[in-house]
């Protein structure tokens, strides 16, 4: 206890330093701190980030980054779709939440870039402060769980919040983890803050992020280890058996089960969320793709589900004119719930986004948001891998597969994430800091 709070004296000290000698770097830690907040809270934070930036401009010199351009591009394409929207007022909404894409580019144009150690600076007050929220939310399960007896308060979306979402949640918990992962000196906190948010990363659920997070964890354990002695093979063993462990517990175990009986067999009964008066059946990626006609009573599990949103997308290119414009910001709702009653779905079904971001902006915003996207996506690994930073790189890898299966620019929590996390790391004003 007396560890912790020297350390958060030590944070507090350095935040008013840093607010002194960096204003920029201050700034942009509270944008990153109150994304699991109240969207008025971040919103706040980013517009006094904008203002204090605007402010300062006759101190700076306002030089374009054209790795930045892109997001602002973007935008500019998001307001251009509003002349051929088919859902005006969602896509005034929408657009009002992307606004990030355009004020934290410009911010950077503004502002002197972050050095190397003002970059790891923003990362190590963000991984804490993950680390906080990560404390909070457990200890809300824990109490709602002695007050309700119900073990579903630890897993995925009941841990944090609907809205805060898990998978995004898993998201930000993975970029912290890799900062304790990479320390080179770790102390005992932050030996134990790795354990406690890789756990914490297991009870949100998210197999995608789960299994790119392992991957990479390997990779850099074998990058950082050239010799692999018998004692590390025998580590490495452990870890993995004890992960794998703990994955077959209440919530993970369901999940991965449901997966993997729907990729091999048709029509499986869903007893979890049916009974045996009101039966549910499991979708197969196959029935997905192909089965002409579904129940109202069938249910898509996270694959069969993202399969049968590229098979309405497939057809919507050929059903209607949207290669090139697409059908405009957020506009894609009402196609999607004729889809729905075409294939009779059940209801709810209607009011799902696509659940990939590559495809979302395609149907939206046509062929070149599809373009920018990628090249976003693209320039972030390029410039991972040039940098060999660990953290760069785990940062584009988990939003190249996230893009996969999630629709993660929809939120406007993913938007300023991947945007300011973009912009810190691409920036190439960031190159002449750190020469």
């Amino acid at each position: 206890m007396g560890n912790t709070y020297n350390y958060l004296t030590t944070v507090i000290r350095d935040l008013k330093e840093g607010f002194k000698t960096s204003p920029s770097l201050f700034l942009i830690t509270l944008v990153l701190l109150t994304i699991p907040l109240n969207y008025a809270v971040n919103s706040i934070a980013l517009g006094v980030y904008f203002g204090m930036t605007l402010l300062g401009i006759r101190k700076n010199t306002f030089k374009i980054d054209n790795n930045l351009l892109l997001p602002i591009m973007l935008f500019v394409l998001m307001a251009v779709s509003l002349i051929w929207t088919h859902d005006m007022s969602s896509s005034l909404k929408a657009l009002s939440k992307s606004l990030p894409l355009l004020v934290v580019p410009i911010c950077f144009f503004i502002t002197s870039p972050l050095n190397k150690e003002e970059k790891e600076i923003l990362i190590k007050n963000f991984s804490y402060g993950m680390l906080f929220f990560s404390l909070y939310y457990f200890l809300k399960a824990v109490i709602r769980f002695i007050l309700t007896e119900k073990k579903s308060v630890f897993f995925y979306h009941e841990l944090v919040t609907e809205d805060l979402n898990a998978i995004h949640f898993s998201v930000y918990i993975s970029v912290a983890l890799f900062y304790f992962i990479t320390r080179t000196h770790k102390s005992i906190l932050d030996k134990i803050s790795a354990v406690f948010l890789s756990l914490f990363l297991i009870l949100l659920s998210s197999k995608n992020i789960t299994i790119v997070f392992l991957v990479l964890s390997l990779i850099y354990y074998l990058k950082t280890n050239k010799f692999i002695t018998r004692n590390k093979l025998v580590q490495i063993a452990i870890f993995l058996l004890f992960l794998t462990a703990i994955s077959f517990f209440g919530k993970i175990k369901d999940r991965i089960l449901i997966e993997y009986k729907t990729n091999i067999e048709d029509n499986t009964l869903n007893n979890e969320i049916g009974s045996p008066d009101a039966k549910v059946y499991n979708v197969s990626v196959n029935q997905a793709w192909n089965q002409k006609v579904f129940k109202p009573n069938d249910y898509f599990p996270g694959a069969a589900f993202r399969v049968y949103q590229l098979r309405i997308f497939k057809e919507m290119l050929v059903e209607d004119p949207i290669f090139f414009k697409g059908y405009g910001l957020n506009a894609s709702d009402f196609k999607i719930e004729e889809k729905r009653k075409e294939y009779n779905l059940y209801e709810d079904y209607g009011k799902k986004n696509f659940h990939n971001q590559y495809i979302q902006i395609f149907a939206e915003l046509g062929f070149l948001g599809f373009v920018l996207i990628v090249a976003m996506v693209f320039i972030n690994l390029k410039d991972g891998i040039k940098s060999k930073n660990f953290i760069h790189i785990s940062f584009a890898v988990l939003m190249l597969s996230l893009f996969l299966t999630e629709s993660f620019l929809s939120r406007q929590r993913g938007i300023i994430f991947f945007t300011v996390l973009y912009c810190v790391f691409n920036s190439r004003r960031n190159e002449l800091a750190n020469a």
